[in-house]
């Protein structure tokens, strides 16, 4: 599992400029979407390039941003796909044992009932119906989708690296 003080957590993305003075449009995966802000300056996907919130406003769909440093829409248009990552430890524990962030489950091993690892957690998606959890199966071949629901992960030990996975048969069996 990797160390959680050095994952990074993406927060949003850069959906483009608004106006001309260097506002960005940003789709935020907070849960409150004005705390994108709240965590310290964000860096890209490689940490290249840091950005420091000055002002933060909700619109339908995100926020829209004034970033330091960011003053034309040049600038801001510039930036339109970029991921906004805040380390994972800067992050507020999330209060109790069944809720997590995405990066904590990712690279949990998914074991069986019986003790058999299944795979690696590799990813979460969502497409609209809730959590998956993307996993590589230890076997090989192409990821599988698993629901992140009670039933089917009743247990997350993130300190022990691993997760019980009750799997809907045949899900593995590609």
């Amino acid at each position: 599992m990797p160390d959680s003080a050095s994952t990074r957590v993406c927060l949003g993305r850069v959906a483009g400029a608004r106006g001309l003075k260097g506002e960005i449009r940003i789709k935020t995966f907070t849960e409150d979407p004005l705390s994108i802000g709240d965590y310290g300056p964000l860096e890209n996907a490689d940490g290249t390039r840091r950005f420091e919130f000055i002002r933060v406003k909700p619109v339908k769909d995100g926020v829209v941003a004034v970033m330091d440093g960011i003053s034309t829409r040049e600038q801001a248009e510039a930036l339109k796909g970029t991921e906004l990552y805040v380390r994972r430890d800067t992050l507020p524990d999330t209060g109790d044992d069944s809720t997590f962030y995405h990066a904590d489950l990712i690279g949990l091993v998914a074991v069986s009932e019986d003790g058999a690892a299944l795979g690696k957690v590799v990813a979460v998606q969502n497409y609209g119906a809730g959590d998956l959890l993307e996993v590589r199966p230890s076997t090989g071949g192409k990821t599988v989708l698993v629901p992140f629901t009670e039933a089917i992960v009743p247990d997350v030990d993130q300190k022990g690296g691993w997760l019980l996975m009750i799997p809907p048969e045949g899900i593995f069996d590609s």
